[in-house]
């Protein structure tokens, strides 16, 4: 039985591993078969990471930082949980291989995905001119025109901040009114720079190499007009992944997993989470490598607390509620 499974592999995930292998946990990383790495595989250049002035690959980036978690003996594994099993002392991990593996703590960090409008040119234009980050690529869009597409909180802030490199932002909206907070439409509304497109859905996004506009399609009448465009910012939502803990952990009405104050320390004993899975706010790289960082040591610390001589943890270091029945047998283990 291993002491540490950690489950995904994008910042938090392999910030954690890093930690933990440095820890002599040796623990076994859950990569994904196909979504190894997180969303920033899906980003051209990362100029917001520190330690990178000149900027970084999102791929180069999370290559990167497996490499670093290898390199201190994390094992990676590319598979897809689908089911766990996280009550008691013993923590079940099955994967779609059909392999069980099994550990006295695991680390859930399998991210957040963002919410697509499922078009054509969508993927295909990802990360050349198609992007789900305002923070992230923004920057790339001086004096350019551009569309977000969205009506809520996260779209008025996106629209609001990319005005600061782009000419023009259209904000590409399906309904005649938004479902932003108050504050958040009269900020944008008074915003020179921003233009409403009401009734609106995007039908198509256009351009071979890069995005060069959308076609418009009416939710009213049906009719398609042409949009011409240097990018389009999709902010929808995004919903954190938790559909394999919905059962197991506590959730907060946002849908992320619930953590105790600034700990990793989930509802259950050793199980921690780490990254946009905890984060319905920030959701950057740097945020998610951090919350890896904390759930990595409040790991460790559990387990050395476990794994004196079979003893029970202290006061101070048990997490909430584990007998010390269990917490000598997995001290044993």
């Amino acid at each position: 039985m291993r002491q540490l499974i950690i489950i995904g592999s994008g910042p938090a995930g392999y910030t954690a591993a890093i930690y933990a292998a440095r820890a002599n946990l040796a623990p076994l990383v859950v990569a994904s078969s196909v979504e190894a790495g997180g969303e920033l595989m899906n980003t051209t250049e990362v100029e917001n990471f520190p330690g990178f002035p000149e900027g970084i690959q999102g791929p180069d980036l999370m290559t990167k930082m497996q490499e670093q978690a290898e390199k201190f003996g994390a094992e990676v594994l590319y598979d897809d949980v689908v089911k766990l099993e996280l009550e008691g002392p013993v923590k079940t991990v099955t994967l779609g291989s059909g392999a069980v593996h099994q550990a006295a703590a695991v680390i859930f960090a399998t991210g957040s995905a963002y919410r697509k409008i499922n078009v054509e040119g969508e993927e295909r234009l990802s990360g050349h001119g198609v992007s789900w980050c305002a923070t992230c690529d923004g920057f790339f869009f001086r004096e350019r025109v551009i569309a977000v597409v969205g009506g809520g909180d996260s779209a008025m802030e996106e629209a609001t901040f990319l005005t600061r490199f782009a000419s023009k932002v259209y904000v590409i909206h399906r309904r005649e009114e938004l479902r932003a907070s108050k504050i958040m439409q009269e900020r944008a509304f008074a915003n020179a720079k921003i233009e409403f497109v009401w009734n609106s859905d995007v039908a198509d996004i256009l351009g071979e190499e890069a995005v060069t506009g959308v076609t418009l399609r009416s939710t009213v009448d049906g009719s398609e007009r042409h949009l011409p465009l240097d990018g389009l910012f999709v902010a929808i939502g995004n919903d954190p992944r938790t559909h394999l803990v919905h059962d197991i952990l506590e959730l907060t009405p946002e849908g992320t997993i619930k953590v105790d104050g600034r700990s990793s320390r989930t509802s259950v004993a050793g199980v921690f989470a780490a990254g946009d899975v905890i984060d319905p706010t920030y959701r950057q790289a740097v945020t998610a490598a951090s919350s890896g960082t904390v759930a990595a040591l409040d790991a460790e610390h559990y387990l050395a607390a476990l794994g004196e001589a079979g003893a029970p943890a202290t006061e101070d270091d048990q997490i909430e509620g584990l007998p010390e029945a269990d917490a000598a047998k997995v001290g044993a283990a």
